[in-house]
């Protein structure tokens, strides 16, 4: 393929999983000879190939603007506010030199003013081609990243749970539900699901039924997260236990990551196989601002907070036996992936990517949704089943292969 100039637009280029794989994205594309860079709201990195869009009071006001249609929308339910997005703000992106030159744009996670629907269809309407890859359900809903148990995103959204006593058939999720179906009308977007889950979750909505969804995984840099490391994690810590379970997310006490279903899951087996018990050690990390959060956890535990550097990281999850995730809902699940690739057996639910990354039984176990005691037996079998962990590795390898990844990616322009 002849070299192309492309465009990724991203909220972020370093803050969150969406960013992170869109960032690797990008590198991946250039390590194939190809021009890419990254065009965002927030820069956090110092990458060259990194450009932060509009000027500081521009981007903090089209921010405010957003949120506050939102809040005097919903109640003024600040709890909630993050938890969806209009797109009915964003910055001017179609003018700026770097889109107006590339061959191609990949649209990534690009809410809370990043880009407009309007800007969107300015976008479409330059002629090139426009890949959107769905990080989350937002593409595919009225206003909400996610709906969990909701189903209105199949017809046509409306009577909306985030905008409480505001709510009505005609709401604003059905008013946004609106602009989305006309924007997809009138444009010729390639949507992208980073999971099956996605695809399936897109094919099931009102939105995108009609549409061609490709699944592209996220690339992941499994050199990265070998199966040795130079330096052991707590080395006193793994003399004391034979075995290492670990959970980790970015907030632990986000109802989504649903730990109290794996601090059940810890507390059978400290009834029912105390000599598990006696030999293994959990270990959480990720940020929390609850004080009782493992108040009823009486399994042998240790709570390390966030670990925000690769190497501690690493440090942890080569010497981890079962990486452990009761997620409600999951894309595609970063923190299992990492595991996996460092050699741990993952432990998961399948309502999610999951299953795109564990073989039930032959790689990992998936346990039965909402069951602490499925998840129970499938720590259970994950200690007793000794996986070959460079084969672990080996899998995502393969699976999560940059390269593969960035020319899947090519071939849909």
């Amino acid at each position: 393929m002849e070299k192309k100039r492309i465009v990724l637009l991203s909220h972020n280029d370093l803050l969150g999983g969406a960013a992170i794989v869109t960032y690797r994205l990008m590198k991946a594309l250039q390590a194939l000879g190809h021009e890419a860079d990254m065009l965002v709201f927030n820069k956090i990195g110092d990458d060259p190939h990194v450009h932060q869009i509009g000027t500081r009071p521009v981007r903090g006001w089209r921010f405010i603007q957003e949120r506050i249609g939102i809040i005097t929308r919903n109640g003024f339910n600040r709890r909630d506010l993050f938890k969806i997005s209009t797109g009915s703000t964003g910055m001017n992106i179609h003018r700026h030199p770097l889109v107006k030159k590339a061959d191609a744009i990949f649209v990534n996670w690009v809410n809370q003013a990043t880009v407009s629907l309007n800007e969107m269809q300015r976008i479409c309407n330059m002629g090139k081609p426009v890949v959107w890859t769905m990080h989350d359900l937002w593409c595919m809903t009225g206003i909400c990243h996610h709906p969990y148990s909701c189903d209105r995103y199949h017809a046509q959204c409306g009577d909306c749970p985030y905008l409480g006593a505001k709510s009505s058939p005609g709401d604003l999720s059905h008013k946004i539900w609106l602009r989305k179906k006309a924007l997809y009308s009138k444009t010729d977007i390639k949507f992208v699901a980073v999971s099956n889950w996605v695809k399936q979750c897109a094919q099931k909505s009102s939105l995108l039924r009609d549409k061609e969804i490709t699944v592209i995984h996220n690339a992941f840099p499994s050199d990265m997260f070998r199966t040795v490391s130079d330096k052991p994690f707590t080395s006193q810590t793994r003399r004391q236990f034979k075995h290492i379970i670990a959970f980790g997310a970015a907030k632990l006490d986000d109802p989504v990551k649903g730990l109290p279903y794996a601090i059940d899951a810890l507390n059978i087996l400290m009834d029912e196989s105390p000599e598990i018990a006696a030999g293994t050690i959990a270990v959480f990390f990720g940020k929390t601002d609850r004080e009782d959060l493992f108040q009823k956890l009486r399994f042998p535990h240790v709570a390390c907070g966030t670990i925000s550097d690769h190497t501690s990281l690493h440090q942890l999850l080569v010497q981890t036996d079962v990486i452990l995730s009761t997620s409600l809902y999951e894309t595609l699940g970063g923190t299992l992936i990492e595991g996996m690739s460092a050699g741990a057996t993952p432990v998961s639910f399948g309502r999610g990517g999951q299953i795109d990354i564990i073989d039930h039984k032959v790689t990992g176990y998936i346990a039965e949704y909402c069951n602490p005691r499925d998840v129970a037996e499938g720590i259970r079998w994950a200690l007793t089943a000794n996986l070959d962990r460079e084969k672990q590795h080996e899998i995502i390898r393969q699976r999560f292969n940059a390269r593969d990844i960035a020319e899947k990616y090519l071939s849909l322009i």
